[in-house]
This record gives structure tokens, sequence and C-alpha cells, in this order.
């Protein structure tokens, strides 16, 4: 019943994704690399969790 209050985990780990990918463009921009490469990793990871999470969700 009270289903709708509780977030949806998925759509706020899309937000946190859309977030540091906006963050990775402006270290690239600014030719900082490094720190872009290890955003990206962490948004790899992230983008995995996400998946399973909608695998899981869908299952």
């Amino acid at each position: 019943m009270f289903g709708w209050l509780k977030g949806d985990p998925a759509k706020k780990l899309e937000k946190k994704i859309d977030a540091k990918m906006s963050r990775a463009v402006e270290f690239q921009r600014n030719g900082k690399l490094r720190e872009y490469a290890d955003l990206m990793k962490e948004i790899d990871d992230m983008e995995k969790e996400l998946a399973a999470l909608k695998a899981q969700k869908s299952a």
C-alpha cells in the first residue's frame, strides 16, 4: 500500500550516473585526464550495478 513512498533505487542511481558524467566531461575539457579516467571507471561500475538492479526488477 505504501510502496509509492519508497524511492526507486534505479532512478536514484541513474541520477548519480548523470551527475558524474557531467563532471567527467568537465574534467576531460580541462585536460584532467587522470581524474576523468578515474571517474569513468566509477561510472562503469555504477552502470553495471544499475543493469543488475534492472534485471532483478524485471525478473
